[in-house]
């Protein structure tokens, strides 16, 4: 079989194919927004944005009478402003190669790794995240204990639809090691033999090395809620944060919480987002910007999600009372595995071609079912040698808090 003098186009052919077959995370998640930056012909660069409509709510009226409601869309952006490349050089003669060598050799590693950062990314959402079941720091082992995520998202009406989990090592084999001992082989075989879970609970699990490790902040004293009735009107900006006014920390700066730490205020019970009626839990908020008490141990918290208590964006039972307490998860200044289920629409990646460089020669952008890769050669006369560039520009985001949980075991 004669040799195949490679070219851009085809190591970016190459290039595309193999990185859709790596992504873990990101191949569960939103890839819609892509259409958003069909238009643009020459490519997109570094910090173009895009809005995305949020889902509007509506309450439901019980009398005859009619009465019309502002239908209300919340909008956020999505910026693209995330580059993922590996850069590798070949000689004239290296370059005379057959695609499926090349492939093996250089551009699979390389894109394992391309594929690996794009993931760890879209991980990094969970810290948008306020719901988080289980106890902190013990493996998901069980059923019972796998089961507290998906019983979370049922509560709270999310789509059963297309949902996902993504666990630890030690939490997927744990967890594929109890089903050995059912008395299912179609089930246990699998997973004794090839260590598969697949769906358990109507979530299409996979293990991941991404999974992350939070860190909880110092946190410190007795926190309280300082002042009542702090709930607010819903954010059609759609970032969705609010200011949360307390006391009783542990005084100047040495009580700390950071982005990612979650409590509950106490008195202060979720609601189901269809229905509105009061579940049997409390309300989970996340701390979205680090913030430390000052001399009298006041703290202001930025949180997520906002305390609505009335109309159609109703997801809180009450506004918190005065001196109400706030428990955190976990134990302060402790590393926690992150485990993650979610429904495919709480998170969105977003790929999209890059621009092709004035003065760039032989420039190759190939794009595939959403994943665009460019690659571009430039080339050393002295030594022979011509480097060549492989580049992915994309943005993540996530649209809708409520639609994922992350789980500890039990």
């Amino acid at each position: 079989m004669s040799n195949t003098t490679l070219n851009a186009s085809i190591i970016a052919k190459a290039a595309v194919g193999i990185l859709e077959n790596e992504l873990t995370m990101a191949g569960l998640v939103y890839r819609g927004y892509e259409e958003e930056f069909d238009k643009k012909i020459n490519g997109y660069t570094v910090g173009d944005t895009i809005t995305i409509r949020k889902p509007t709510d509506f309450t439901v009226r019980n009398t005859i009478t009619a009465s019309a409601q502002d239908v209300q869309e919340a909008k956020l952006t999505m910026q693209i402003n995330k580059i993922a490349g590996v850069d590798f050089a070949f000689t004239s003669q290296q370059l005379t190669l057959n695609i499926a060598q090349l492939s093996e050799r250089v551009i699979q590693p390389a894109l394992v790794q391309v594929a690996n950062q794009i993931d760890l990314d879209v991980m990094g959402l969970y810290k948008d995240i306020p719901q988080w079941v289980g106890t902190p720091g013990t493996l998901v082992q069980s059923f019972a204990g796998f089961a507290k995520g998906p019983t979370n998202l049922d509560q709270r009406s999310v789509p059963q639809n297309d949902r996902s989990g993504i666990l630890a090592p030690a939490d997927f084999w744990a967890m594929a090691g109890s089903q050995t001992a059912l008395y299912n082989n179609s089930i246990n075989g699998k997973s004794y033999r090839q260590g598969q879970i697949g769906m358990v609970g109507n979530v299409d699990t996979y293990m991941s090395q991404n999974a992350p490790t939070f860190t909880t902040g110092p946190m410190g004293g007795t926190p309280l809620v300082n002042g009542a009735n702090q709930n607010t009107t819903y954010d059609l900006t759609g970032a969705n944060t609010q200011s949360l006014i307390t006391d009783g920390w542990t005084a100047a700066a040495a009580a700390r919480v950071v982005v990612g730490d979650v409590f509950t205020i106490a008195g202060v019970f979720d609601v189901n987002p269809v229905t509105k009626a009061t579940l049997p839990f409390l309300k989970q908020f996340v701390v979205t910007a680090n913030g430390s008490s000052d001399g009298s141990g006041n703290l202001t918290l930025t949180i997520a999600p906002q305390i609505v208590t009335s109309g159609a964006f109703k997801n809180c039972s009450a506004a918190p009372a005065d001196n109400a307490a706030l428990t955190f998860v976990g134990t302060a200044n402790t590393a926690y595995t992150n485990n993650l289920m979610f429904q495919k629409n709480a998170f969105a990646l977003c790929m999209v071609p890059m621009v092709k460089p004035p003065g760039a020669v032989d420039v190759s952008r190939v794009s595939k079912n959403g994943i665009s890769v460019r690659v571009i050669p430039f080339y050393d006369g002295t030594n022979d040698k011509s480097t060549w560039r492989l580049d992915v520009l994309y943005g993540v985001q996530t649209v809708d808090r409520r639609l994922a949980v992350r789980v500890s075991g039990t």
